[in-house]
């Protein structure tokens, strides 16, 4: 994003000389790099703050421009202009949501077109797996595949650990569903699609026919699905800080609510641990099993089921 910002002249910034590249260019690049224009529904120009992404930009130029000095002292200038630049942080704590606004959510994405969202919700919450996994990695082939039709495949792009999730309680007779409200969603859209990603938006490419990934570009941009999940939250008169991370969070938090061991939870967040590592295979599928019999039994106690 540095690198191919243009400056006045037409030059990149990438193919500036280093010598070339201040103090003062660099409190530029942030300021300018810190908006982004977008067009909304109605092809409006409008100015985003992309705060968190210009940081990251900005932090990862101060780390290559020391890295690259002490590799190469003759060449690169010791100075860096990345360095001490004071970059504002502050921003609006992550907030964990309730069970009753995941259901609000879920609710205003089926009766507004965005079924997929609400899925991808239940999903964040239930298997606690981040958006970037759900919509850029989740298949459906993971999901209850012929080789293992009780289980779901489940990746952590953060840890990089892979577990395979029961969905049926192996400690009841018959098969009780774990997650029946979403193992319905689940299924639904597994009964019209073998292949591909398992959550793609809720039309079809006019071209092409075929239904739309959520993320855009090659690299899985996942801005416009963002907007959608803000766009939702507000029809649905959620508190405007809820994010799409905020459900995970919330799934986490009722790990810890449903009174789970510390093994349960390893097991269903897929934490990193020397101690669990070793065993992690063999002990997952009663760990999940029994965090995930915890969990329903805590929300139904508090009233938050039908059933």
């Amino acid at each position: 994003m540095v690198a191919n910002f243009v400056v006045k002249d037409g030059r990149r910034v990438g193919s500036l000389n280093l010598a070339g590249i201040t103090t003062n260019m660099a409190d530029r690049l942030l300021e300018k790099l810190g908006v982004v224009e977008e067009k909304d529904e109605d092809g409006n120009v409008v100015m985003r703050e992309r705060k968190t992404t210009v940081n990251h930009a900005m932090k990862s130029c101060r780390r290559a421009w020391n890295v690259v000095w002490r590799a190469e002292p003759k060449i690169v200038p010791k100075d860096n202009p990345f360095s001490k630049m004071g970059l504002d942080e502050s921003s609006v704590p992550s907030v964990d949501a309730t069970y009753h606004q995941l259901l609000a959510f879920v609710h205003c994405c089926d009766g507004n077109m965005r079924r997929s969202i609400g899925t991808a919700a239940m999903i964040t919450w239930e298997w606690l797996q981040r958006e970037e996994h759900i919509f850029g990695a989740l298949e459906a082939i993971h999901y209850r595949p012929k080789e293992r039709p009780d289980d779901v495949r489940i990746v952590h792009p953060k840890t990089g650990v892979e577990v395979w999730w029961p969905l049926f309680d192996p400690q009841q007779p018959g098969k009780v569903p774990l997650f029946p409200e979403l193992m319905a969603r689940m299924d639904e859209i597994k009964r019209n699609r073998i292949a591909g990603r398992m959550i793609v938006r809720d039309w079809k490419d006019e071209k092409e026919g075929r239904p739309i990934p959520w993320p855009t570009g090659k690299k899985g941009d996942l801005t416009y699905l963002r907007h959608e999940v803000k766009r939702i939250i507000r029809m649905a008169g959620l508190p405007d800080n809820l994010t799409f991370s905020s459900f995970r969070h919330g799934g986490l938090t009722e790990t810890g609510d449903a009174d789970m061991t510390d093994r349960e939870i390893l097991a269903q967040s897929a934490q990193k641990s020397p101690k669990v590592l070793p065993r992690y295979v063999k002990k997952t599928m009663k760990q999940v099993a029994n965090g995930a019999r915890k969990r329903r039994a805590a929300r139904t106690d508090g009233g938050q089921l039908s059933e």
